[in-house]
């Protein structure tokens, strides 16, 4: 056999190398480790500064504005800033257009005829027609009638016939009004377009004003005309009030029943705002009463509720010739009870009294209610208690 030296020395790493060798491996570890803990601590502080630059700059608007270099580079950023100017601008146009298209509400228009005659001193005005009015009811529809007078004294008042559920109204109508011609020059003629309601009060669709001084009125002037809107709540502060009630006539018993239901928006009369108002009804009869009543008093209201029934004995040959006279006054304890407004109603009337009382007669044993604006009393009264 032969025999072979065996030294393990030589196939083994001396101690030192063992020593060598960890040292490297350990200094792979620490070099990793230390990048590994900059790039985290450097992500935090640069996150840091770009907060407070973007709060430096106030916030969006800083973003938008010329100093961010960010904004300027993207084109994105740069489009939507502009995106966002445009919409704002677009969005005030749009509410002046919104605006202006409120304020230009077409309330139709309406044709008339004006023909002056010198010699007689008088005024004639046709009201032909009307068209694309409104729609003033549930329905879509209105009741048109047209209301006439003179400013600034407003004396006569006349209207049209009633038309109903139509927006293109015939009248086909002619009145009269005598006016001097030295006094025609300061006269405004008032074309006043409303929309009839037998249980609330009238609708005002709009109105044409016409300064007579500036028409020529030495030919006969036919023409259309805008309807403008109604006036404001100042010539509403001038109205006297609305009341309403029933009339109901019997011809077999010549009985005339008048229940006075409401009246609302009445004139303020006394030093508190408020007034203390009664209902008196006079039956007339070729300018003489003939009988007079009267309703309670309701105490400081401008809206009294009645509800209070009053018969006249008027046999069936004598409806015709008599009138009813209502008027809302205001109860005084110290002094005299003044005269709030009033409406008359007869087959000497005009308007919406005369209508009420023919419908009246055209329907026999049943009652009528209806709403009626108080006038002016011509010659104010003062009634003792």
């Amino acid at each position: 056999m032969y025999q072979t030296d065996f030294n393990p020395s030589k196939l083994l790493l001396p101690e030192w190398g063992f020593v060598f060798f960890g040292i490297i491996c350990l200094f792979i570890i620490l070099v990793i480790a230390f990048l590994c803990i900059r790039k985290l601590f450097g992500k935090k502080r640069h996150g840091e500064k770009n907060k407070q630059k973007a709060g430096g700059l106030g916030g969006i608007k800083g973003f938008f504005s010329g100093k961010n270099t960010a904004a300027e580079i993207n084109p994105i950023t740069n489009k939507l800033q502009t995106d966002l100017e445009t919409l704002g601008e677009n969005m005030e146009e749009n509410e002046k257009e919104q605006a202006e298209e409120k304020e230009e509400v077409n309330l139709g228009r309406i044709q008339y005829k004006l023909d002056y005659d010198f010699q007689q001193g008088q005024l004639s005005v046709t009201v032909i027609q009307a068209e694309n009015l409104p729609g003033m009811d549930m329905s879509g529809t209105s009741d048109p009638y047209v209301k006439l007078y003179l400013l600034p004294d407003k004396k006569k008042k006349v209207e049209t016939k009633v038309h109903r559920k139509t927006l293109n109204p015939v009248f086909n109508e002619t009145f009269i009004f005598k006016v001097p011609f030295n006094e025609i020059g300061g006269k405004t003629l008032v074309f006043s377009i409303y929309d009839f309601d037998r249980f609330s009060k009238h609708d005002q669709i709009g109105q044409v004003l016409l300064a007579l001084g500036k028409i020529d009125l030495g030919q006969v002037l036919e023409e259309w005309k805008d309807i403008a809107p109604p006036p404001d709540d100042k010539e509403a502060e001038k109205s006297l009030g609305d009341i309403c009630f029933s009339l109901r006539y019997v011809p077999t018993a010549g009985k005339l029943t008048v229940v006075v239901l409401e009246a609302k928006n009445l004139k303020k009369m006394d030093v508190g705002g408020l007034s203390d108002p009664y209902v008196k009804i006079v039956l007339m009869q070729n300018g003489k009463r003939l009988k007079k009543k009267k309703t309670s008093i309701k105490k400081c209201t401008l809206n009294p509720y009645y509800n209070e029934s009053f018969s006249f004995e008027v046999p069936f040959e004598q409806i015709q010739k008599v009138s009813l006279m209502i008027t809302v006054m205001d109860y005084d304890k110290l002094g005299s009870n003044d005269a709030i407004g009033r409406c008359i109603l007869g087959c000497a009337a005009t308007g919406a009294e005369l209508r009420h009382w023919m419908d009246m007669l055209a329907s026999p044993r049943r009652p009528i209610a209806q709403w009626h604006t108080l006038g002016p009393v011509e010659e104010p009264e003062a009634e003792k208690k």
